[in-house]
């Protein structure tokens, strides 16, 4: 007989603390910039769309939004198994992402503060939402009797170094994705108030209008550096950081499929929406959208979730190191042959319709 009621295992730094889930190309990632190339920007032809972004910061809607009911005072000993297990990670995952955009926010309002001082206080007020929420997702954590220790993720995770356009590009689209994704599962659950697991679904609703407002901070922001968006250099580097960020989340939600299952969803037709909504968002600022509609764009990333499974299942086995990286370069190879294929399909222009009712 199964022991379903079995609660997992987590490796812990000391009693209650996880260890940091091990860094590797999906998992969400710490930037740093250069904050004097940022601070030179001038931002004048587009600073009162800024000016009224950030008075919504200030407004503080969720100022009490991020609050534990009485609901949350129970035993949650009955999500166990698998689920346990995917719960937690997702738990993580998100709280780090969050505390990673934190991060960023709170040093580019430090640094910007002298210099641009409208752009340095929407990066406060953004950190200030970031906050909230990791803080929030790491007292739900401890619902499952676990914590992250924030602090030592500061200092424990490597940083990759983006130019001020690139932090734009992906910010942008970690926002907005963002959006989507927490929009999405709360419209489900609203329907579906069965599959509500957890009541931290309850919040998601106000949690993604943070998001979408810090989206439009940084829609507004490359508005005031044309040249990110209006040549094409820009139409290649938009592209790279749609599929990026598409990609990234298609084989992180397929690998983790069982998750969006016990909420009721199916991980695959969830993620294709996201995407396509998404898509059409960055499409308002972005020059290009990816052809997402397009057949091949999902095999393509069939071939790379299946390729995914078999690196996993090396990973898992006992073969020695040097066989292992033998068996998986093929497989590398072939991930990357499929990317560079996507990346290489026709894109739609978009940017001949921006400034234009849609």
């Amino acid at each position: 007989m199964v022991n379903t009621l079995k609660k997992p295992e987590f490796e812990e730094l000391r009693p209650g603390i996880k260890v940091p889930s091990k860094e590797t190309i999906l998992t969400p990632r710490f930037y740093t910039t250069d904050f004097e190339a940022m601070a030179k920007m001038d931002i004048s032809i587009n600073e009162d769309e800024l000016n009224a972004i950030i008075e919504e910061f200030r407004v503080d809607y969720n100022r009490h939004h991020f609050v534990r009911t009485e609901e949350f005072n129970q035993s949650w000993d009955q999500i166990d198994g698998e689920t346990r297990t995917l719960f937690v990670e997702f738990l993580e995952r998100s709280c780090t992402a969050e505390f990673s955009g934190f991060l960023l926010y709170k040093e580019l309002g430090r640094r910007l503060k002298d210099k641009s001082p409208l752009v340095a206080e929407g990066f406060n007020l953004m950190s200030r939402d970031e906050a909230r929420h990791a803080g929030f997702l790491n007292k739900a954590l401890s619902d499952f009797n676990l914590s992250l220790d924030l602090g030592f993720l500061t200092k424990s995770r490597k940083y990759t170094f983006f130019k001020p356009k690139f932090i734009f590009y992906a910010t942008y689209l970690s926002e907005k994705i963002g959006y989507w994704r927490y929009i999405t599962i709360y419209r489900h659950l609203e329907k579906h108030p069965e599959d509500r697991i957890y009541p931290i679904f309850r919040f998601f609703e106000n949690w993604c209008q943070d998001e979408n407002r810090h989206g439009d901070f940084f829609d507004a922001i490359m508005k005031t550096q044309p040249d990110i968006l209006n040549d094409w250099k820009a139409r290649l580097w938009c592209r790279f950081f749609l599929l990026s960020v598409f990609a990234t989340m298609y084989l992180n939600d397929i690998q983790r499929s069982g998750f969006y299952k016990c909420l009721g969803l199916d991980a695959r037709e969830y993620d294709k929406y996201v995407i396509e909504k998404t898509n059409e968002t960055a499409a308002r600022v972005f020059p290009v959208m990816l052809d997402v509609k397009n057949p091949k764009f999902y095999d393509s990333l069939e071939i790379c979730v299946k390729n995914n499974e078999q690196l996993r299942a090396i990973d898992a086995s006992n073969s020695p190191k040097p066989f292992k990286f033998l068996r998986k370069l093929p497989l590398y190879i072939s991930n990357g042959v499929q990317l560079i294929g996507l990346y290489f399909m026709k894109p739609i222009r978009m940017d001949h319709l921006h400034g234009q009712a849609r």
